[in-house]
């Protein structure tokens, strides 16, 4: 119980960290929009990710075919 207390406690400290650097890197002129596009890209990115891992990919060369691509 306290290693999964510990571990979110952890996790939030990181996604904080990342957030601020996330806004940092912004230019001056940034909109919210812009700051919202970051996100979804950052959540797309994971999401891809963590499809890899479990093994939800298709093969390129799946794709292609299915596409009539060459």
């Amino acid at each position: 119980m306290a290693l999964t207390h510990y571990w979110r406690s952890h996790m939030a400290a990181m996604f904080k960290q990342e957030a601020h650097k996330l806004i940092d890197n912004l230019p001056e002129t940034a909109s919210w929009d812009d700051l919202a596009e970051q996100v979804e890209t950052i959540i797309d990115i994971n999401a891809g990710l963590a499809d890899s891992l479990a093994g939800r990919v298709t093969d390129n060369a799946q794709v292609r075919r299915e596409f009539g691509l060459k």
